[in-house]
């Protein structure tokens, strides 16, 4: 099978599309005159055309009123719904795209896809990267890239350059240095006392501190962290998500918990240090970023006892001195 145009449709947040763009770059290297099309979000629309895999990016928002019709406009062989929605599924068989991939084990993919995969995600050992390679078997490609491979792959490259004001923050004589304090709601948080003996263990001298995040996380911090330590910079809610990917790719290293940005930053190079807990499947064995330069911190032990609570025991297990002496190292 030789497809000439491939849609692969992932419409959730930040880190799961970042988690797919392997998906596209082996499909690219693997097709390579075949066109590469994304259907996700406005939300990650910045992120998907910073990858040089992917040809065109198709946003659900923009669609969904007539999706079928704007579907087939698309004259796509395959698509490979990795994130399941009933209603994307439902538009690709009434759009007659001719090869539907979708997982056995949602009930609509039944009667919408003609290219059903066997697998699951929850108990699997594999990272969520490599679980998306499992539905290629449905255009019958077995191969599951290895964590080295992956690593090596270059997902995103920033298409802008810096604005000044921000270019003009940066400091060449220190490490450039963003913490990620929040996670929106998506990820086990560390908690702002935990960022904060962090700031303290950092050298001045050698450390250009930078704070990111929404302007609704920025609320949340600014009291514990921004205000208390002049040394820190505060961009929370003063970055568009095309700005932020160019300013991370300007600095040195990221730490925060499983969110868009960590993968963001080990995406494009950085120092990325990640804060997990060891809970499956929430642990970085399954949600690791993808890197060559990516430094993971997780209590070393297997727990679930906090898997129902808002607060995470194992994830305070990680000390800020831990996360320091390896930024020192830098």
């Amino acid at each position: 099978m030789n497809p000439k145009r491939i849609i692969i449709s992932r419409t959730d947040a930040i880190g799961d599309v970042v988690l797919t763009l392997p998906l596209a770059v082996y499909l690219k290297q693997r097709f390579q005159d075949c066109t590469i099309i994304f259907l996700g979000r406005n939300y990650t629309r910045a992120v998907v055309q910073c990858c040089p895999a992917v040809d065109e990016f198709v946003s659900w928002d923009d669609i969904s009123d007539n999706p079928a019709e704007l579907l087939r406009k698309l004259n796509a062989d395959v698509i490979i719904h990795v994130f399941p929605r009933k209603e994307i599924a439902k538009a690709a068989h009434s759009a007659g795209i001719p090869m539907r991939i979708g997982t056995s084990h949602r009930t609509f993919h039944w009667f919408s896809c003609n290219r059903k995969v066997n697998f699951t995600r929850k108990n699997s050992d594999l990272h969520e990267a490599q679980l998306n390679f499992k539905l290629l078997k449905g255009i019958g490609i077995s191969e599951v890239p290895s964590m080295e491979e992956l690593n090596a792959m270059q997902l995103i490259s920033p298409m802008d350059s810096l604005r000044a004001d921000l270019n003009e923050l940066l400091n060449s004589e220190k490490i450039n240095l963003i913490l990620h304090p929040g996670s929106r709601g998506s990820a086990r948080e560390w908690g702002m006392d935990r960022f904060a003996e962090l700031i303290q263990l950092l050298p001045t001298d050698r450390f250009k501190i930078f704070l990111t995040g929404t302007e609704k996380e920025g609320a949340m911090f600014r009291s514990e962290l921004a205000e208390l330590f002049p040394q820190v910079t505060d961009l929370s809610g003063k970055l568009s998500l095309d700005e932020l990917i160019v300013f991370i790719s300007r600095c040195n290293a990221l730490v925060a918990g499983s969110t868009g940005p960590l993968h963001l930053a080990s995406a494009l190079g950085i120092h990325a240090a990640g804060l997990y807990p060891p809970i499956r499947p929430m642990h970085p064995g399954r949600w690791a970023p993808i890197g060559k330069s990516t430094k993971v911190f997780v209590a070393d032990k297997e727990c679930s006892a906090c898997r129902k609570t808002a607060q995470c025991a194992c994830m305070r297990e990680i000390s800020a001195a831990a996360v320091a002496e390896f930024l020192m190292g830098l």
